[in-house]
């Protein structure tokens, strides 16, 4: 591969990984041409793009980003690399790596991911990544959470009215007997 070449896939990575805030980084080493292929296949599926790279590539484009991922140079860009991209969520990768799993043991392990600039580094982080919640998912519980006072006091203000409206009833026909 020529400078010119490197030169391009490192300006490519770092777009990438200057725009998509979710990326992780896989070792797909060891898997046979199907299950590689039933990979790719379930990442189209679920519109994760996913692309294999030198890892000293992957270092470079990193290195032209403001966050500092130097804690990914020393256990995550050994060996095979593979990185997945999802534009709109942190866990969707994750779901796949475990999904596929399930079904093909021990043929993936998540090397690390970032997540909003969040580092995890190893296998082991796979099940709080798939337990994330997304930006509108908290989004939502803070609403609910602040609408959920206001909701109580309405409810117990037209509760309280009924009652009252009962009590009323109930005295005046007991004046009109």
């Amino acid at each position: 591969m020529r400078r010119e070449e490197k030169a391009l896939i490192i300006q490519d990575l770092s777009e990438k990984f200057a725009n998509i805030p979710y990326f992780y980084i896989t070792d797909a080493s060891g898997m046979s041409v199907a299950k590689t292929n039933k990979l790719r296949r379930l990442c189209f599926d679920r519109g994760i793009e996913y692309v294999v790279v030198k890892n000293t590539l992957i270092e470079k484009a990193l290195e032209t980003l403001d966050t500092d991922y130097t804690a990914f140079n020393e256990s995550v860009l050994k060996g095979f690399s593979g990185i997945m991209f999802h534009p709109e969520s942190g866990k969707a990768a994750a779901k796949l790596i475990k999904d596929f799993l399930k079904e093909n043991k021990d043929s993936i392990k998540l090397k690390g991911a970032s997540i909003d600039g969040g580092l995890y580094v190893g296998h082991d982080q796979l099940d709080a990544l798939t337990n994330l919640k997304s930006k509108a998912e908290m989004i939502g519980e803070v609403i609910g959470l602040l609408q959920s006072p206001a909701k109580n006091v309405l409810g117990a203000l037209q509760s309280g009215g009924n009652k009252l409206a009962g009590i009323l009833k109930t005295l005046s026909e007991k004046e009109a007997a």
